[in-house]
């Protein structure tokens, strides 16, 4: 329909003179002729208001409406197709359809012209925008030669030429021509070169003559090289005589200068420690010894600083070469992040080795070493026997150096660095736990750093002291601390090669404690680990009171008489004997029995792990472990001899009585006395 619309031309010629059969007058006719006027609904559509047509289109719609309804009830109501009122109501509403049709074709010639609207200032728009393009181009076009001009060097701008002011009060008129160069730049640029080279070919005449005089001098020096050489074997030789002198004297001169050299270069915290040290064991223990070792020169490289002596230009092009380099191969983010980790966790190249010998012959090394980004100290352990400690399987975590100096003071673990501000370093670096370097740094205890005069803010702080004096309080403390670590240790593991092969060792000076004749036995002695301990039903108390850490150690010691066999979960801390080891008791005989549902267990438990004084033993109380374990026996036996029999039971008892006691049982909860009075040799209540 719009195509038909698009190719009808709709003329409408309309005369206010009459009818043309009429007949005029020339004049007349030519009147006529020009009153006509052409229709043309292009020109119309500018007059009109799209919503006036709107309106228009509304009312002819419901005027059509009505129009429909009235001929549908004149035909309902009986009236026939050629009924003049139908008729007539139908010649309106053809009139009504015509006003339809002109209005569809309105709003579609609306639509065409904004239609053709929109694509011309979209044409307007592409060629605006043609031709900023073209500009950019253009502009861009002109940077980069302006980029290319202004990044041109020239050979002559490699020169570091004097000062234009210096130049023409020095260079000779010859040269200067200061008539011609002072308004030219380009002369003068050639001048000053040219006096350049004036001075370059004198200053190679001074260079050729500097190294005459420089051969010169090199031959009177190797000279009096070959002079001084001749004397050091005569000085190798004197120094090796005194030597039987300074170790007689105990004044060994040459190792404690050679020691002192090298101390200059160790970082403040090492110096503080190997100054204490040596000064602790001249005045206190004659058994401390102190070494320095590392790479020395690579100390000296560290404290020297950086070389300056390079000109600005050969730092430019080192940093360019630099930089192609990196274009070439960008390294990957986690080797970025793994090189950043090494360099923080970096140590000094010095370090110390403090060797404690004990009265057994056993030996304590201790490696202390700076990291240098962190400030904070570390230490490795390694323990040295005068005998072969290989026998006991349960004594092995007794000397690992990854545990030995746990706990050294109470809750210092050595797992954590000390230093706060080491937790924003290790974000930097994506390190979460610092615990996860240790077994390749060492431990940074706290009492590591005291001795090394460091000291950090806690949450109870002290005073604020100096590095030395920090280092000399807690020398003596810690030195007797490490001596008792190692001989406890040792002694432990002497006692566990003897629980293995189910001996309970008892000194001469403990005999008194326990009775002539103790039938219950150690069947096994074990070790187990800190799952397996809290995954016991009869050690559940313990673990919920907070008595077994991951960094205590843990056995299992089973009694056995008869058919009854006991249980003991043995929790024993660092810090032994200092801090007495836990029992935990469990006995398998007439059913299960624990702690928690038998009294006389619970009794039992208190005889091992509350009345434990007596048990000591003499100074420092390296028998408390294997005294509890008899006491475990006597007390076993007194709770299976004093446990009455069942009458409906025939035959002689399982335990016949042995222990002689004032009363069986005592109290509504029947407790067994398992007290043993020495000399009288009997048991009574506590």
């Amino acid at each position: 329909m719009s195509d038909a619309l698009k190719k009808r031309k709709s003329k409408v010629v309309r005369s206010e003179t009459g009818t043309p059969e009429c007949k005029r007058g020339r004049g007349e006719v030519d009147q006529s002729v020009q009153e006509l006027r052409v229709y043309n609904e292009e020109v119309e559509l500018d007059g009109r208001d799209p919503e006036e047509d709107y309106k228009e289109y509304k009312l002819t719609c419901k005027a059509l409406a009505n129009l429909m309804n009235d001929i549908q009830e004149l035909k309902a109501n009986g009236a026939k197709d050629g009924c003049a009122e139908v008729e007539q109501k139908r010649m309106q509403s053809c009139i009504h359809f015509m006003s339809l049709k002109k209005l569809n074709r309105l709003a579609h010639m609306r639509l065409k012209r904004g239609r053709d609207q929109t694509h011309e200032a979209k044409q307007r728009v592409d060629v605006l925008h043609l031709q900023l393009q073209n500009l950019l181009y253009e502009v861009m076009h002109m940077q980069k030669e302006i980029s290319k001009c202004l990044e041109f060097k020239s050979k002559h701008e490699e020169i570091d030429l004097v000062s234009v002011d210096e130049f023409y009060k020095e260079a000779p008129p010859e040269i200067s021509r200061k008539s011609n160069t002072q308004d030219d730049p380009h002369q003068l640029t050639l001048a000053r070169l040219d006096w350049e080279l004036e001075q370059r070919k004198r200053l190679a005449e001074k260079y050729k003559e500097s190294l005459s005089s420089k051969e010169k001098i090199q031959k009177s020096i190797e000279v009096k090289k070959e002079h001084l050489s001749s004397l050091q074997p005569g000085l190798n030789a004197i120094m090796q005589a005194s030597l039987p002198v300074q170790q007689y004297l105990s004044m060994p001169f040459e190792q404690t200068q050679k020691q002192t050299e090298i101390a200059r270069h160790l970082p403040p915290s090492l110096y503080v420690l190997l100054v204490q040290a040596n000064a602790y064991g001249q005045a206190c223990d004659k058994s401390l010894s102190v070494s320095i070792s590392g790479d020395v020169d690579e100390a000296k490289a560290l404290a020297k600083p950086p070389d300056d002596s390079q000109d600005d230009d050969s730092a430019d092009s080192d940093a360019e070469e630099e930089q192609e380099k990196t274009k070439r191969r960008r390294p990957t983010t986690g080797g970025q992040l793994d090189d950043k980790r090494r360099e923080m966790l970096k140590r000094h190249p010095l370090s110390l080795c403090l060797d404690l010998k004990c009265k057994d012959g056993s030996v304590l090394h201790l490696f202390f070493y700076y990291l240098m980004n962190l400030n904070i100290m570390t230490v490795k352990a390694k323990v040295s026997t005068a005998t072969d400690l290989t026998g006991a399987v349960s004594a092995g975590e007794l000397l690992n150096p990854d545990t030995l100096l746990n706990c050294l003071y109470a809750n210092d673990q050595g797992r954590e660095t000390p230093n706060p501000a080491n937790r924003y370093q290790f974000d930097k670096v994506g390190i979460s736990v610092f615990g996860d370097y240790v077994a390749e740094l060492g431990h940074p205890y706290q009492w590591v750093q005291r001795l090394g005069g460091l000291q950090f803010p806690t949450d109870t702080p002290e005073g604020m002291r100096a590095g030395s004096a920090i280092s000399a309080s807690h020398m003596e403390n810690t030195m007797k601390l490490l001596r008792g670590r190692v001989q406890s240790r040792l002694a432990l593991h002497k006692h566990f090669s003897s629980l293995e092969h189910s001996i309970v060792p008892v000194s001469s000076e403990c005999q008194q404690l326990f009775p002539a004749k103790v039938l219950s036995r150690l069947s096994r002695w074990t070790t187990i680990t800190h799952q397996e301990y809290t995954s016991m039903s009869f050690t559940q108390h313990v673990s919920e009171a907070g008595l077994a850490r991951d960094t205590d150690l843990f056995f299992m010691a089973v009694l056995e008489r008869g058919t009854a066999r006991l249980q003991a979960a043995v929790v024993l801390n660092p810090r032994y004997p200092e801090i007495s080891p836990l029992f935990a008791l469990s006995l398998g005989w007439k059913g299960e029995r624990t702690g928690r549902t038998d009294d006389n267990l619970r009794a039992i438990e208190s005889e091992v792990n509350v009345f434990k004084t007596e048990l000591q033993g003499p100074r420092p109380g390296h028998q408390l472990l294997t005294n509890q374990l008899a006491r475990l026996c006597v007390c076993l036996d007194v709770y299976l001899e004093t446990d009455g029999q069942d009458d409906s039971v025939e035959g002689p008892r399982e335990f016949p009585r042995e222990k002689m006691c004032l009363r069986t049982a005592r109290g509504p909860n029947r407790l067994k006395p398992f007290k043993y009075n020495h000399p009288q040799g009997f048991f009574s209540h506590r």
